[in-house]
């Protein structure tokens, strides 16, 4: 009887480890995040997601120079692309690890890497020994793609990272 229960017991681990594709992993807590915010159709607002805690909230008109006139920021809630990286941090994170600041802050809490990993961010702009003037980041999802919110009408949505412009490089906390 022992013997055909640890017989049965073999049988049912092997057809079920069998079924499981050889290669395929589960992808970074990060990439998962930005998929599932991504679903939600959440809308780009500039200045969204620098309230107090990270998430949707409210823009701003100050700084704005989007296409989109007059300025819909105030009365609209959602995310900017900074905003978004921020959010997807911190669930992940457990903790607003990068802060309410702007591309500029969140780049100098980071790391320039060389081979990125799918979850690190990803930034445009100008970024020297010296200075830091980026105005873009997205979260690296592999193969070339990026998840971001890229402007003012549009919502957080998957993009070729080589359609953007300034490319500055790939970072990780």
């Amino acid at each position: 009887m022992r013997r055909r229960s640890a017989l049965a017991a073999t049988l049912l681990l092997l057809t079920a480890t069998a079924s499981v594709p050889l290669g395929l992993s589960m992808p970074p807590l990060i990439v998962r995040l930005s998929y599932e915010i991504e679903q939600r159709g959440i809308v780009y607002s500039w200045g969204g997601g620098h309230s107090a805690s990270p998430g949707p909230s409210k823009g701003t008109c100050r700084g704005y120079k989007g296409r989109i006139k007059p300025c819909p920021a105030a009365r609209t809630r959602g995310l900017d692309c900074s905003g978004f990286a921020r959010w997807v941090y911190a669930l992940a994170h457990g903790e607003d690890v990068l802060g309410p600041g702007n591309t500029d802050d969140h780049v100098r809490k980071m790391r320039r890497v060389s081979s990125p990993r799918p979850g690190d961010l990803v930034f445009f702009g100008k970024i020297t020994k010296r200075s830091v003037k980026t105005h873009h980041v997205g979260i690296y999802l592999g193969g070339g793609k990026m998840m971001n919110a890229p402007e003012t009408g549009a919502v957080v949505r998957v993009d070729e990272i080589g359609r953007k412009k300034d490319f500055a490089g790939f970072f990780r906390y």
